[in-house]
Formats: C-alpha cells, sequence, structure tokens
C-alpha cells in the first residue's frame, strides 16, 4: 500500500499538535499511537520516510481522525457541545465524577472527542470498543501510554499507579451500557484507586440509565457504590416537555445546518424535515451530504 507524503505529514503534524496535552513523557505519548520513542523522537525532527509501516501510519491516522478525503463538516459550539464541555472542565479542576445520560444523536460524543483535543491530560474512552474486563482495562492503559501487554494484574496495578501520577487528569468514558458486568465493577476499583485525583465523566444513552437503575433496583453488587461515586444523579440536557423539547431539536439543527449546509435547499427546510420524522444529527448530515 503506497500512502502520499502528504497523508504522511497530515498524520505528523496531528500527533505533533496532541503531544502538548499529554501529560507523561515522550516515550508513552508514543506508546499510546503503537510507536516507540525514539521513532516518534525522528518524527519530531521532521523526519518521515522509513521510520512506520504503512498499517501503523493508517491506524496512527485513525486514531487521530484525520481523513484522507479531507471533510468539510465543521464543529459547531451547539449547547450541547458548550455544556458537556463545562462538565468536563468542572470534573477536572474538582476531580469530581459526573454521569450524563441522553438522547441519540445530539453529538454527545461528536462533541467529546473534540474537546479532548484541546484539554491537557483529558481522555476519551470509547468503551463500546471494550466490553469485557480484560479489553477494557487493557484499552485504558494504551489511552494513557501505558504498556498494555503482560499479566492482566499487573496492566491493572500499573494503570492505578499512573493515573495518579498524572496532573489533574480526567477520563470520558462513552458508551458505558456497553461495558459487561465484570467491566463495570473494574470501573470501580478505578475510580477507588484515583478518589481525589481524576475527574469522570460517564456517557451514554438511556440504555446506560437503564442498566445503572436495573442494577440499583436488583441490589446487584456495584451499581449502587457507583452511580453513588458518580455524584448520585443522571445529568441530562434534553428538556423533557414537548415544547421545550422542540425548541431544543430545533435549535441544535438549525446551528449545526446553518455552518455546514452549502446546498440551495434552505436550512430551514432541511431542519423541517429532521422535525418531522424526528430525526437527529445524523440524519441531518445524510440530508446535507445528499443536497450539497
Amino acid at each position: 500500500m503506497e500512502l502520499s507524503i502528504e497523508y504522511k505529514q497530515q498524520v505528523r503534524t496531528a500527533l505533533l499538535e496532541r503531544r502538548p496535552n499529554f501529560g507523561g513523557t515522550d516515550g508513552q505519548f508514543a506508546k499510546i499511537y503503537g510507536i516507540n520513542g525514539a521513532v516518534f523522537s525522528r518524527l519530531n525532527k521532521g523526519e518521515i520516510e522509513g521510520l512506520i509501516s504503512p498499517s501503523q501510519w493508517l491506524q496512527i491516522g485513525r486514531e487521530l481522525g484525520i481523513n484522507n478525503k479531507k471533510s468539510s463538516w465543521k464543529v459547531v459550539r451547539t449547547k450541547v457541545y458548550t455544556e458537556i464541555e463545562s462538565s468536563i472542565q468542572f470534573c477536572q479542576t474538582f476531580a469530581r465524577s459526573m454521569v450524563l445520560v441522553d438522547a441519540c444523536g445530539i453529538g454527545k460524543t461528536f462533541s467529546a472527542k473534540n474537546i479532548v483535543k484541546t484539554m491537557r491530560n483529558a481522555f476519551y474512552i470509547d468503551c463500546s470498543q471494550s466490553k469485557s474486563k480484560q479489553l477494557f482495562v487493557r484499552h485504558f492503559a494504551k489511552t494513557l501510554g501505558i504498556d498494555n501487554k503482560g499479566k492482566y494484574i499487573d496492566v491493572k496495578e500499573n494503570l492505578k499507579y499512573y493515573i495518579n501520577q498524572l496532573e489533574n487528569p480526567v477520563f470520558i468514558l462513552d458508551e458505558v451500557g456497553d461495558l459487561e458486568y465484570t467491566a463495570f465493577l473494574e470501573l470501580k476499583e478505578l475510580w477507588n484507586a484515583a478518589d481525589g485525583t481524576a475527574g469522570w465523566l460517564m456517557m451514554g444513552a438511556d440504555g446506560l440509565r437503564n442498566k445503572i437503575q436495573k442494577g440499583i433496583n436488583n441490589k446487584k453488587v456495584g451499581f449502587a457504590e457507583i452511580f453513588s461515586r458518580f455524584s448520585d444523579e443522571f445529568i441530562q440536557l434534553t428538556p423533557n416537555g414537548v415544547l421545550d423539547r422542540q425548541a431544543f431539536y430545533n435549535e441544535l439543527l438549525t446551528q449545526v445546518a446553518t455552518a455546514n449546509h452549502t446546498g440551495s435547499q434552505p436550512v430551514e427546510t432541511l431542519v423541517k424535515q429532521c422535525l418531522k420524522k424526528e430525526a437527529t444529527l445524523r440524519h441531518l448530515e445524510t440530508l446535507i451530504k445528499i443536497s450539497a
């Protein structure tokens, strides 16, 4: 597979831009992306060719969100974006924990991924990609630049130790409802190990709310304890009232459509189509792309 020098340069630039926001060493930062410290040092000096394989370039590019086909989709500071940003900043500043449970398709994941790029020692973890306890802990360790190979217990102990070495870290755990029960219990252990030193924001949709409530109601070990550690409440951004909810979606869809729509069809028409179908930002994106 032949990759263009332009693509590699894009990946290198994004990698170096991310480095100042990570509080560990260059070697630990390099491990996050599957390369060693010596390779990162050479990349930092401007070298590109002959350092890593095409598959590694693609892996790093994927993890950094580099698209070979440049996307024109703009980040919009919607109410959802600013509220999530405020929540993450609060959790990091005061080492607090929160649970954000809200409707699908309002931009939670998109916002969180973009917000952590601008913050120091802020880490995004997609739990849907690591559902079992082993995958979850090893993925968590890799995200922090820790060696995630070897004995599971050693990886976990190193992870707990390292979390406490970081300066004001904050962890955004997305799609937490997908975690298996044993992985959910490991989350409690990690939280306990970093009590008072780390911030946490747990995010999900109704499935997460139902999972926690059902676990508490059935007195299943761990659920009440975890919910207590995450402030004993669910944060929700979408209003419950019918009129307020309609106004919320109208504002959200209009803001995103105004920033990203380049076609001749009026923004109001696209928004009305979405509202009529009770559709989300994903459907809006589709409408914008096919009407461009």
